[in-house]
């Protein structure tokens, strides 16, 4: 049986409140979920809190799921989620701040890939300044390499969505490099 089958199965007797396959469950899918929260975080600490999050999440929430659609779907969704949560606090922290400039800047640079060339960094970090939903579907498509239609999933809207959230998001981009350019 695979991993994504054996986490299926998993998942299913846990929502029927088995402990024991609840614990099978997350010590199988910890790996996922904190890799997943650390690219969407670029910051270890913030991963492993956005990873302890989702535990804590899906033990309460686990009841809930009745096996419909993927269970890699669900646990995608909800690391997602916690890593977008985090990411509004740290928004809500960043417009309290008096030194909202500097604490910007630095949580911009932990969006950025490692090693990687051609402006690309530039644009990482302007992608951690886009509104929500745009920032959820480039990282979803662009920096996880899914789907559309996985992302839609993900997301929780129609696949139509996720790709005018990502034009949206590219026209905004454009629109910061032009701006950039001009200073």
């Amino acid at each position: 049986m695979g991993e994504q089958a054996a986490s299926q199965a998993l998942a299913v007797l846990a929502s029927n409140g088995d402990r024991a396959a609840f614990a099978q469950l997350v010590a199988l899918q910890y790996d996922f979920i904190f890799r997943t929260a650390w690219r969407w975080t670029r910051d270890r600490e913030a991963a492993e809190d956005v990873a302890q999050t989702v535990c804590m999440k899906l033990g309460k929430t686990i009841g809930k799921w009745r096996g419909e659609g993927a269970f890699s779907t669900w646990l995608y969704r909800l690391v997602v989620n916690a890593a977008n949560d985090l990411h509004r606090m740290r928004q809500r922290e960043m417009r309290n701040s008096k030194s909202f400039l500097t604490y910007a800047v630095s949580a911009a640079m932990e969006v950025v890939e490692p090693n990687s060339r051609d402006g690309a960094d530039e644009i990482w970090a302007h992608v951690a300044t886009l509104p929500e939903k745009q920032r959820t579907a480039v990282m979803l498509v662009y920096g996880d390499g899914l789907s559309h239609g996985e992302a839609a999933k993900v997301m929780d809207c129609a696949e139509s969505t996720v790709s005018f959230h990502l034009h949206a998001a590219r026209k905004q981009l454009k629109k910061i490099v032009e701006q950039e350019g001009e200073v």
